[in-house]
């Protein structure tokens, strides 16, 4: 145990370091792009208008995106319970959170049938617990504590608020480049267009990718927590099996529509392979490129994918129950 913790926190410093990089690389990028566009017009003194614009913009960009985090709405289309509603689900949700040392949560559930459980906020003291009726609808009531027991580990853990604080290169990446279409066929816009396009999209899947990996780790993480706070890993591992056969059977038409909370979920709610949609009068004739955009689909998952494949999730709780057994 101690050892990977040591693991996590080694390699949440590497997280750290390396987002770091990819933030400053992304300021300078934004601070040079502007920089030679004064030059270029004999601004002067083009130091000090680069950086006053890049402050701008980032700041500009940074409220745009961050502003609407914390909107329950947005992530799950989810409604608000209390105890005279569900007293089970309450009772259970207060006593796992005791286990934490975590203030309740407020509950809140959605209609959804996929197998939806995340926990919402960025302080303790501000936390939504979202299941959607599928997970409940799926697990029995020790699988469902278990699946609660993990995302009040993510709480206990602080997640939402390191994952949000160090994800930021990636947010304003993501925010400029979205909203740089809008310019970048625009005289005089495009030359500044162009350039901020490219530093803006390298910042995004470099930062992207470290955050994926570190996101991975914290579910591990999460994973130990809630095996050791319940004393049942195999319980844990029990839930992760019975959810992931409940995406597996899921639509793909209805994992795209929640595929905006995937990421928050205790499984990637994602479809694992591209739908393949034949084409032609008959039906009968293949997508252009279906290899490529295949090997593509792939590639991203395995840089981007936030949650480990659930075969590793139910490995490593089978030792920990092994472990657990013989001790």
């Amino acid at each position: 145990m101690p050892a990977s913790a040591a693991g996590l926190r080694s390699r949440m410093l590497a997280a750290v370091l390396a987002l770091s990089v990819v933030l400053v690389a992304f300021l300078i990028g934004v601070w040079a792009t502007f920089y030679t566009l004064f030059v270029w017009f004999e601004l002067t003194p083009a130091v000090g208008w680069a950086s006053v614009v890049t402050a701008g913009l980032v700041a500009l960009v940074g409220y745009l995106e961050f502003r609407h985090l914390d909107t329950i709405e947005r992530f799950a289309d989810a409604k608000p319970i209390d105890r005279e509603t569900a007293p089970a689900l309450s009772d259970m949700t207060t006593k796992v959170a005791a286990m934490f040392d975590v203030p309740p949560p407020r509950i809140a559930v959605s209609e959804r049938s996929a197998p939806e459980a995340m926990a919402v906020g960025f302080r303790p003291g501000n936390i939504h617990l979202v299941l959607s009726k599928g997970t409940i609808d799926a697990l029995d009531a020790a699988e469902l504590e278990a699946v609660i027991a993990h995302e009040l580990a993510h709480v206990a853990n602080r997640d939402a608020m390191v994952m949000t604080a160090l994800s930021t290169p990636v947010v304003l990446a993501d925010g400029l480049r979205s909203r740089l279409g809008e310019f970048e066929h625009r005289s005089p816009f495009a030359l500044v267009a162009v350039p901020l396009g490219f530093v803006s999209n390298a910042v995004w899947i470099v930062g992207r990718a470290i955050t994926a990996r570190l996101s991975r780790q914290r579910e591990r993480a999460a994973d130990r927590a809630a095996a050791e706070a319940t004393g049942s890993p195999s319980t844990l591992a029990a839930a992760l099996r019975t959810l992931d056969s409940e995406i597996a059977a899921t639509p793909d038409r209805d994992l795209r529509a929640v595929s905006g909370v995937s990421s928050l979920s205790i499984l990637s709610l994602e479809p694992r392979e591209l739908e393949k949609v034949m084409l032609g009068p008959e039906g009968d004739t293949e997508p252009s490129y279906w290899w490529l955009r295949k090997r593509l689909h792939r590639l991203e998952r395995w840089l981007f994918v936030s949650h480990p494949p659930t075969e590793q999730r139910l490995s490593v709780l089978a030792e920990l129950e092994a472990t657990r057994s013989t001790s």
